[in-house]
Order: structure tokens, then C-alpha cells, then sequence
């Protein structure tokens, strides 16, 4: 009998034993992956003094309220840092109206950091600080709707591993630094909504995106450059380019071409003269404003093919012959080619449709052998009989 019960005892036992070890056994892993997370979340002492620096010369905002040095800085808001080494990689200090002062200088001391993002900041003034250069990882600037003003530094050629620069509705004056041409992986740039001018620098994304393997994102819209835009862009692999609201001048043809990755195009604005009759348009455009330049020429019966167009605007040029039909036509209606020499044909009037001066059609500079007089009651009053298939401009 107590042999018996001893033997029960055990079989009771047992169970418990092997629940008590599954339980110390989870204990240690979940004890172990605390640890190590806690591990990961403690940042490098040098980062969390340069970040409290920055804190101090912003003066403490509320913003940075979980910035306090009893805590790890890789829990702080606005703050990542890589999980391996513990170090800052990136700030992004977004959306404040309260925050204000110059761009701190201690931002250089957080020498691991890939990504510096200031944006929709107004109160943020002054210049870029020339403190910024030794950031030799970084990646991607954007200091964006700021106060920030001067020119663009020419510091940032330093910044060789700098793929994405963004200053886009700032202050800035002057001119491109020509030496931004010399990062080779910089494919992303963004300077509209500022007070720049002159040229653009003559091999600006050369570098980076003459292949297809890279494309090439450019917005200088809203500023004051002028001239020719690079003979280079013609090599360029433009996804997106914005040159809208500027002074340039010239030939930008080049930019299209069939095979190209061309997605978005916004030259309107400007004082582009070229031809547009004999160019080939990139199949993946989904946006072409040429609108208020002195372009010229036909336009070419290939925009009816492209599916994925969604905007197309030749308005306010020197444009002439019949607007293409079919395909996607539909979709655009008469203020797309509104204010030119002589386009016709739906949706403008029909083309042989007499037409008189209220049309705003300009016949300076035709050759009228194909235009008869219907009739002219009077010296302010003409209505003509064109053959817009025919007329040359």
C-alpha cells in the first residue's frame, strides 16, 4: 500500500515539476528579450548630449517635452536610432508654429545621421549653419516650409553619400552651387518656392541618373532662374521634372523622347520656343503643362495614345493644326489648348468654320494663301474661311 501510494505521489509530481521548468525556461527567454530590447533602446552618450544641446538652443520647447536626460533618447520623440549600434540616424521635427530660432549647430555633433528632416516649421530662421558639412552619413536634408534664408551652402557637395536634398518653400536667394553636380548619388532635388536664380548648373544630375537604373526627381518651380535649361537633361532620366514659373528660355525638347521614364512634366510658365510637331512623348507621362510659353508647331497624334495621361495642357503658345482625336481625347476639354495661333478641331471650333476675330485667333505671321474672305463689314470685324489642315505657321 505505501509503495503504492508513493507511486502516486510521484505521477502527481511530476507534472508540476515539468510546468515549473516550462515557466523558468519562459521566464529567462522573455527576461533575455527585455533585456536586449532594453539593450537597443539606450542611445550613445554622445547623441543624447548633442540632442539635449539642441533642445537648449531652441530654447526647450514644449515640443521636445520627453526630451529629459533620465531617459534613453531613442525612446524621445522626433528621434530613430539604429537598432544594432544604438547610435541616432534620424531626426524628424515636423509641424510646429511655436518652435523658434536659427538651426542649432549640435545637430553636427549626431555624426551618425542619415536623415535630418525640419519641415512646416516657420518660426525656424536664419541660414544653414556650415556645421552641418561634418554630417558625412547623411542621406536625406530636408529643411522645408521654414523661415530659413541666405543661399543655398556650397558645403553640401561635401555630403557624399546625400541622395535626397529638399528646401523647398524657404527664403533662399542666390544661385545653384554648380558643385551639387559633383554628388554622384544624388537623384532627388526639390528648390521650388524660393527666390533663386540665374542658370542651372550645366551637368546638375548627370552623374547620378544617365541610365535607367536610377531616376532622376527635379522641382525648381516658383523661383526666378533663367536661360537655357542643360543640354545634359536630354540625358537625363527624368521621372518628374518642374521647371513651372521661372524665366527659362530656349529649346527643352530634349527633356522628352520616346523609352523615357518621364512621368511628370511641368514647363509651364516660362519662355520655351521650340517645335513640338516632330517630338516623340515618353509612353508613362501622366502629367505634360507646356502651357504659357511660345511653343510651336503641331501637336504630335501620339497624346492620344497615352493611357495613363490625366493632364495635358498646351494653352497660351503658337501652336497650330488639328487637334488630335480618339484614345484619350476625351478627357481634355477646350481650355487645354485655349489662346493659340491656329488650333481646331474638337474641342475647339471645327477647322474650315468661319471664325472671326473673336475667336482671339492671331494670323500675324501665316501664310494665307488658303484663308478667303467671307465677307468684312467693317475695319474692327473679319471673318476668314481657313483650311487649318493646310495653313503653315
Amino acid at each position: 500500500m505505501a509503495a503504492a501510494a508513493s507511486s502516486s505521489s510521484q505521477q502527481q509530481i511530476r507534472p508540476l515539476v515539468g510546468a515549473a521548468a516550462f515557466l523558468a525556461v519562459w521566464c529567462l527567454v522573455v527576461g533575455t528579450a527585455r533585456s536586449s530590447s532594453s539593450m537597443q533602446m539606450q542611445c550613445h552618450e554622445e547623441d543624447q548630449e548633442a540632442l539635449l544641446a539642441v533642445n537648449s538652443a531652441l530654447g526647450s520647447p514644449y515640443h521636445f517635452a520627453s526630451w529629459t536626460p533620465d531617459t534613453f533618447c531613442c525612446d524621445w520623440y522626433d528621434v530613430d536610432c539604429d537598432n544594432t549600434t544604438g547610435r541616432v540616424v534620424g531626426l524628424t521635427v515636423l509641424g510646429d508654429g511655436n518652435l523658434t530660432g536659427a538651426i542649432p549647430d549640435a545637430i553636427a555633433n549626431l555624426t551618425n545621421l542619415r536623415t535630418l528632416v525640419l519641415r512646416h516649421l516657420p518660426g525656424l530662421t536664419g541660414n544653414i549653419p556650415d556645421s552641418l558639412a561634418l554630417l558625412s552619413n547623411l542621406s536625406q536634408l530636408t529643411i522645408s516650409s521654414t523661415g530659413v534664408s541666405g543661399p543655398v551652402p556650397e558645403f553640401l557637395s561635401q555630403l557624399t553619400e546625400l541622395t535626397m536634398l529638399d528646401l523647398s518653400f524657404n527664403s533662399f536667394e542666390g544661385t545653384i552651387p554648380a558643385s551639387l553636380a559633383d554628388l554622384p548619388s544624388l537623384s532627388t532635388i526639390d528648390l521650388s518656392r524660393n527666390r533663386l536664380s540665374g542658370p542651372v548648373p550645366s551637368l546638375l544630375l548627370t552623374k547620378c541618373c544617365t541610365d535607367d537604373q536610377q531616376a532622376a526627381y527635379l522641382r525648381l518651380s516658383h523661383n526666378n532662374f533663367s536661360g537655357a535649361i542643360p543640354a545634359g537633361f536630354a540625358a537625363v532620366s527624368f521621372a518628374h521634372l518642374d521647371l513651372s514659373r521661372n524665366a527659362f528660355t530656349g529649346d527643352a525638347s530634349g527633356v522628352l523622347g520616346k523609352g523615357k521614364p518621364l512621368q511628370h512634366l511641368d514647363l509651364s510658365r516660362n519662355g520655351f520656343a521650340f517645335s513640338l510637331t516632330a517630338v516623340e512623348l515618353p509612353e508613362q507621362l501622366s502629367y505634360m503643362d507646356l502651357s504659357h510659353n511660345a511653343i510651336r508647331g503641331r501637336i504630335p497624334a501620339q497624346v492620344a495614345d497615352l493611357a495613363g495621361l490625366q493632364l495635358f495642357n498646351v494653352s497660351y503658345n503658337k501652336m497650330c493644326g488639328v487637334v488630335p482625336t480618339g484614345g484619350n481625347m476625351d478627357k481634355f476639354d477646350a481650355y487645354s489648348y485655349q489662346h493659340n495661333k491656329c488650333l481646331c478641331g474638337t474641342p475647339l471650333p471645327s477647322c474650315g468654320h468661319p471664325l472671326t476675330t473673336s475667336h482671339k485667333i492671331d494670323t500675324r505671321g501665316l501664310r494665307l494663301s488658303h484663308v478667303t474672305s467671307a465677307h468684312k463689314p467693317s475695319d474692327d470685324v473679319a471673318t476668314y474661311l481657313v483650311d487649318f489642315s493646310t495653313l503653315q505657321c
